[in-house]
């Protein structure tokens, strides 16, 4: 079976959408290697880009290679792969964020599009009018002509049948992964050095994620106010968003508790884990998510974990999760004294997260994927 993906973003984002594809294509190629897998995306020039791909299986990577194609990348994706796609026909097109291109409806090609959320319809406040205007009519056509649409949980389900009114029947949830970095446990002598390369504490709480009003950091801020018992354990927030960053530290400084705030930015994905496996506890108070991989990350590097009421929260979290009211800071403190002034919860949620992460390891969500696919040709 030969199966195409639109792989813009996992070129030319290292990010949420970059690594949701990243993570398939690779757990896909390392566990069913005996299928041909073709990467379209315009020109790139990230030496991450480069770096991901030799370090996976080998596939065919296509370009644009017509002037016009070079010229204007995201017409190409859109507008033209179409007609690429016609001459060198694959099995199944998979767009991963999205979208399909234009005219792809009127080949014989098996088209399915992931859809990770409808953010922009939830908090249009959040969007401009063109970027609303333009994601509903990109997700629109690719909801109507695809032949099947995976929603990465429960709740992306739900809110296309309510939003776009999708056939029930049309979608199927399919979980996703995280990167296989998160798997393996550092040595102490590793976990050590990173600590010490960041100045980090032996304690700590921990987020990662983008610095963004969704994330809802003000009132994690709040929440580490009214925690004053745990003082001595300080908020570790790794991310980046240079005008929320200020928003966050200008209103600890009102409440006192700026000192127990260490931002850390640009951190490498291969450091990422150490930082995880060092924390005494992760927290991600997000209002609303698509999926929240920082979760599964967390249970995956053996960390408790805290997180929002709501969403797709629990799909994510499980039984292996506290769950608090985001848009309740008390209670966001008191959950963070909770867990770390008691030693025998952690522990208990840690054997918890392991077992409920199972889940999500690229061997069953790789699977997963591969049997949807064959229900399509």
């Amino acid at each position: 079976m030969k199966i195409a993906f639109d792989a813009k973003r996992v070129f030319h984002n290292f990010t949420g959408l970059g690594n949701y594809g990243r993570t398939l294509i690779e757990s896909l190629t390392t566990h069913y290697p005996e299928h041909e897998y073709v990467l379209y995306t315009p020109a790139y020039d990230d030496p991450r880009g480069e770096q991901w791909l030799d370090s996976v299986k080998k596939m065919r990577v296509e370009m644009p290679e017509c002037i016009l194609g070079r010229m204007f990348p995201s017409a190409w994706r859109s507008f033209f792969l179409t007609n690429v796609l016609e001459k060198d026909p694959p099995d199944i097109y998979h767009g991963l964020s999205h979208e399909l291109p234009a005219g792809i409806h009127r080949t014989p090609i098996k088209t399915v599009v992931t859809i990770h959320d409808l953010i922009f319809l939830r908090y249009p406040e959040q969007f401009s009018r063109i970027d609303r205007s333009i994601y509903k009519r990109k997700i629109n056509y690719s909801c109507s002509v695809s032949q099947k649409i995976v929603a990465i949980c429960e709740q992306t389900k739900n809110d296309l049948m309510e939003f776009l009114n999708i056939r029930e029947d049309k979608i199927d949830v399919i979980y996703q992964s995280c990167d296989p970095i998160f798997y393996e446990m550092k040595t102490r002598e590793e976990r050590d050095r990173i600590r010490k390369k960041y100045f980090l504490p032996t304690k700590y709480i921990l987020f990662v994620g983008s610095f963004t009003e969704r994330k809802n950091l003000l009132n994690l801020v709040r929440g580490l106010f009214h925690s004053q018992r745990t003082n001595d354990v300080p908020l570790v927030l790794v991310g980046r968003g240079k005008d929320y960053r200020n928003r966050i530290y200008d209103l600890a400084k009102k409440l006192g508790v700026h000192t127990k705030l260490i931002f850390l930015e640009n951190v490498p994905l291969n450091e990422l884990p150490a930082i995880y496996q060092n924390a005494t506890v992760f927290i991600y108070p997000s209002l609303f998510e698509g999926f929240g991989i920082p979760i599964i990350e967390a249970f995956f590097s053996g960390v408790p974990v805290i997180t929002s009421t709501g969403s797709c929260f629990k799909e994510t979290g499980g039984p292996a999760a506290i769950y608090v009211d985001p848009n309740q800071p008390e209670q966001i403190g008191e959950a963070m004294v909770r867990v770390v002034e008691n030693e025998s919860l952690q522990q208990n949620l840690i054997e918890k997260g392991r077992d409920w992460v199972n889940k999500f390891h690229s061997s069953n969500t790789a699977k997963n994927m591969m049997e949807f696919y064959k229900t399509l040709t």
